[in-house]
């Protein structure tokens, strides 16, 4: 008789810690499909640069918007929830009150997400703990554009290369006047 080895079980999640620069590359690369939660159509609002950017000719992303008190957005609909979105998104980047990402992160789970992404600025260990439990790549306190831009080549040790011209005049080489 036989004895087979019990099958291992599968390993519970470790403590969740910020993923390197590889593992971001890795995630960015992987996805096709982002949803913007607290996106806006102000053109101040950090939200809207960053998607203005993911609409770009600079990534191919599929790019939703999230944000009940919206319609439009940069000629774009923008839907309520999460849940209402036409498929499940691969990663939820979040533009909201750091008390607001347990809940957001929630949502995540709920819809099939593969990352949840806070922003820049934005942290929250009960949030980065509910998804990583979940099996979601979990990243906090990171700009998605930024991230792309630097991986693309777009970011260098001087800034961004956005290909934006300055509303400053330029310095003049030479002694000055």
């Amino acid at each position: 008789m036989t004895v087979e080895a019990p099958a291992p079980l599968a390993a519970e999640p470790g403590p969740w810690r910020p993923p390197s620069a590889r593992e971001r590359l890795r995630i960015l690369n992987q996805t096709r499909t982002i949803a913007v939660v607290g996106a806006s159509s102000n053109p101040a609002r950090a939200s809207h640069f960053v998607a203005t950017y993911l609409l770009s000719s600079s990534t191919d992303y599929t790019v939703w918007f999230v944000n009940p008190r919206e319609v439009s957005i940069l000629g774009h609909r923008v839907y309520p929830s999460l849940i209402d979105l036409p498929e499940s998104p691969d990663l939820v980047d979040v533009f909201r009150r750091s008390d607001d990402l347990p809940g957001v992160a929630a949502d995540a789970i709920a819809v099939g997400a593969q990352t949840f992404w806070a922003q820049l600025g934005l942290y929250n260990q009960e949030a980065a703990d509910l998804a990583h439990q979940a099996g979601l790549a979990v990243v906090m306190n990171r700009c998605v554009k930024i991230e792309h831009a630097r991986f693309a080549g777009g970011l260098h040790l001087a800034g961004f290369d956005t290909g934006v011209i300055s509303s400053r005049r330029p310095s003049r080489p030479g002694p000055s006047r």
